[in-house]
């Protein structure tokens, strides 16, 4: 398994609850570094998005040693008592545990403030990119959908759908079984980039179940997917304009 070194950083506006990625985590095995991205600029015309109190400026390169508070209280405590259920869950080797991986598994996100993080994905030698999230919207599912999640099987192929009629979100996509349930939602950020390697029709992309967990099990951390992507053109995902450094 590769340790994910960049992450990025989005941000949900509180009224459209549209997300925009804002800034990028990078660590070169001793330093992390902390920049806003093009995607800012986006949010504060649309959303007013102002800096973050730890990174005040939009212009500035951040350096530490240490991983910045913004994304280290979003790590759970190696000393809390369910600690090594948390890595079960995430479907990490506890020799593999390190904040980088966990938040790229995790997403990092509070309930507490409207942030997350997610990697940027690097091909394997065969070329193909890899991504694993939870699915959003779990908490609205009917009780017939929990319970067919609850019967996954790791490896079980999930297909994509477009509810293109969604007033909240043209561009929702839903996860559905072969069997049509709906068993929950791609993470809002995630969707532009499927679109595009969706579009892109030299792109083969699956969505299969990487692991299930079962209750007592938080919702949110239930069901844990895995998408792939392979294709010939050049393309790699979240390297578009709005990812770059400002």
């Amino acid at each position: 398994m590769k340790t994910h070194k960049t992450l990025f950083l989005a941000w949900q506006d509180p009224n459209s609850r549209f997300w925009f990625p804002i800034g990028r985590l990078t660590f070169d095995g001793a330093t992390y570094q902390f920049v806003y991205t093009q995607g800012v600029k986006e949010a504060q015309e649309k959303s007013g998005f102002t800096p973050l109190s730890s990174f005040p400026r939009f212009d500035e390169v951040y350096t530490s040693t240490y991983l910045f508070s913004v994304f280290s209280n979003r790590l759970m405590p190696r000393s809390r008592p369910d600690y090594s259920s948390f890595i079960e869950w995430l479907n990490i080797p506890k020799h593999e545990d390190d904040p980088i991986t966990l938040l790229a598994r995790s997403g990092g996100q509070k309930k507490t403030d409207t942030l997350t993080v997610f990697p940027c994905p690097i091909p394997d030698e065969e070329g193909r990119y890899h991504l694993h999230f939870f699915p959003h919207g779990m908490q609205h599912l009917p009780p017939s959908s929990i319970e067919r999640i609850n019967c996954f099987v790791p490896g079980e192929k999930l297909w994509l759908s477009h509810e293109f009629q969604n007033i909240y979100d043209q561009m929702a996509l839903t996860l559905n079984t072969e069997d049509h349930h709906i068993v929950g939602y791609c993470p809002r950020y995630l969707n532009p980039e499927i679109f595009e390697l969706i579009r892109r029709t030299t792109y083969e992309v699956n969505v299969q179940v990487e692991r299930i967990n079962q209750p007592p099990t938080p919702r949110q951390f239930r069901l844990l997917c895995h998408l792939t992507a392979k294709g010939d053109d050049g393309f790699s995902p979240f390297s578009s304009k709005i990812y770059q450094p400002l």
